[in-house]
């Protein structure tokens, strides 16, 4: 039997009989790009519906920023934090550096502008078509991208699940700020750097199984969220 053969082999029965160092990395990683979501979602919602409605000149150019943050690589996010968790940093004294806290801040920071670039366009979306009927009654800005945001719900679902994917998918950020550390800030994707570069493929192998389902899974959910918006525009 071949080198890879034995180790998908032995990769799907890590998955099959829920290896226990398997679940704790997997668990670990829906906890940290989980809360990271929770965490960025208040603020990326606010900055997309702010962007939506704002009407003041430099608008446009932190419309333009947010939406080239959008390819920010995950290394230079994880760079920024580290500088700000360091000891000589201005958050050194919390100890929050190589900790899933740490891991948290990083994805969080590398979600948020993925959350205020698609919220701006789906409020953007829907203001073209019932902003006006809100301003005649007496609606104001804020409170029409709100009420906007509450109507069209399945549509930030689904820019929430596209935060979910860019979070749990990067490996820079976590590498960074969390450090790697066994059975305490290992996470999927890091994990399967190291085993794949330790030779340990059964592993990295049954890790990037877990990792494909969880991306496949989010995009059959937001498949199916799309096609319900569908739906609804079209009734």
């Amino acid at each position: 039997m071949s080198v890879i053969a034995q180790s998908a082999q032995q990769a799907l029965a890590l998955v099959l009989n829920l290896d226990a160092s398997l679940l704790r990395i997997v668990s670990l990683s829906l906890l940290v790009s989980g809360s990271a979501c929770l965490l960025a979602s208040g603020l990326g919602l606010a900055l997309g519906a702010w962007l939506a409605v704002g009407r003041w000149p430099g608008l446009r150019w932190l419309a333009l920023l947010t939406n080239t943050l959008l390819a920010l690589p995950s290394v230079v996010v994880g760079l920024c934090v580290y500088l700000l968790l360091s000891r000589s940093g201005p958050l050194g004294g919390l100890g929050l550096l190589f900790s899933p806290s740490a891991m948290v801040l990083a994805q969080a920071i590398l979600v948020v502008p993925v959350i205020a670039a698609l919220s701006r366009q789906q409020l953007q979306d829907a203001l073209a078509e019932g902003g006006e009927q809100l301003r005649s009654l007496g609606a104001g800005p804020m409170l029409k991208a709100a009420l906007l945001l509450w109507h069209g719900r399945r549509a930030v679902l689904l820019i929430l699940l596209t935060a979910f994917g860019r979070a749990i998918s990067e490996v820079g950020a976590v590498m960074i700020v969390g450090g790697n550390i066994e059975g305490f800030t290992r996470v999927m994707t890091t994990s399967i750097a190291l085993e794949t570069s330790k030779g340990d493929l059964p592993l990295a192998l049954a890790l990037g199984l877990v990792l494909l389902a969880v991306v496949g899974l989010l995009n059959l959910m937001s498949a199916v969220l799309r096609r319900k918006e569908q739906g609804m525009s079209a009734a």
